[in-house]
């Protein structure tokens, strides 16, 4: 058996996502003072456009809209392009979203760390409790879906792109946070202790988003492909992939649960055992993975700045009128 050592692509990883966990950040600070300047009259910032990420369900009803009429949301169309590009990233490359992109993921997998350093190891859910809870972030998943391609008509959805409400939303969801009430603050709080024992559990059990993308992900071409001739079933693979596959036992990791993170590649210690792979064996080498996550994230981002489909068409006299009367945004 020739070993490999590829745990160079968890430092990769961890760069990439850390350095946009700094950057969304940052967002989240100049947005917060972009918003403080017109109620509290301190000096003026811009507005970072990043901040749109944080508003998927609105996304939705924009992408709708999109897709139905050709019209690209003016007021939000940052958060339109961050879901077209997680929904491309995810029939391309697996939920590679989620495992290299998202902050909340990101964050959830610190808080793991934490106890795997305490406890030295993490815990699991039992099955017969497992099972029904993963299915709950599904029936979150049909709910908004149902809501937005089936109740939702394209004048109801151009209604609501236009609407006060959508204009000032993301500051609403900033409110949210700077203004929290006692079951948000406790709510919060219990989601951030059950993540320390189980891994991910927003992103296992709740998260609609992550369902969305890890369904779509049955159309990516790329997966984990596992060759049992070079196996040596030292269970690194299994032990490592945050969301509880059992890599070992599959020929193909075919699961919506798989975030395409690529820590069982890593991990695995036999040449050819484990790889990025095509149906019929075209193998794509791991650090070509991850240059194609930086290359779809940026490029697509980048093109919608190049074509006007980033900075939203509100002016900052008609967000010094909204955000006092419509967000109800207080300053902590």
């Amino acid at each position: 058996m020739e070993k490999i050592d590829r745990t160079y692509l968890k430092k990769i990883r961890y760069a990439f996502q850390w350095g946009l966990f700094a950057l969304i950040v940052y967002g989240g600070w100049k947005f917060y003072h972009f918003v403080l300047h017109f109620v509290s009259n301190t000096p003026a910032v811009d507005r970072p456009p990043l901040v749109e990420g944080f508003l998927p369900i609105g996304s939705l009803i924009s992408l709708k809209l999109f897709l139905t009429s050709g019209i690209f949301d003016p007021v939000h169309p940052a958060g339109l392009t961050i879901f077209i590009t997680a929904i491309l990233m995810s029939v391309i490359l697996k939920k590679s979203f989620c495992g290299w992109v998202c902050p909340v993921g990101t964050f959830s997998e610190l808080l793991s760390k934490i106890c795997a350093k305490i406890f030295g190891r993490n815990f699991r859910i039992h099955p017969y409790l497992d099972i029904p809870l993963r299915s709950v972030k599904y029936i979150l998943l049909v709910f908004f879906l149902g809501a937005v391609t089936f109740q939702m008509r394209r004048w109801m959805a151009f209604a609501f792109l236009v609407s006060p409400y959508w204009k000032v939303a993301d500051v609403k969801m900033l409110a949210f946070f700077t203004d929290m009430g006692t079951i948000t603050k406790w709510t919060l709080l219990s989601l951030v202790i059950l993540s320390i024992p189980f891994k991910n559990f927003w992103c296992r059990y709740l998260c609609p988003y992550g369902a969305f993308l890890g369904l779509l992900s049955y159309a990516s071409p790329w997966k984990m492909h596992r060759s049992e001739d070079a196996c040596i079933h030292c269970h690194k693979c299994t032990k490592a992939c945050p969301s509880q596959l059992n890599v070992e036992a599959m020929d193909r990791v075919i699961s919506p649960e798989c975030m395409g993170c690529l820590k069982c590649v890593a991990e695995c210690p036999a040449r050819g055992a484990l790889e990025v792979a095509r149906p019929k064996g075209q193998v794509l080498k791991p650090l070509v993975f991850a240059a194609l996550v930086a290359v779809i994230f940026f490029g697509l981002i980048s093109t919608a700045k190049l074509t006007g489909h980033w900075k939203t068409a509100i002016s900052n006299e008609e967000y010094a009128q909204l955000i006092p009367q419509e967000s109800n945004f207080k300053h902590p």
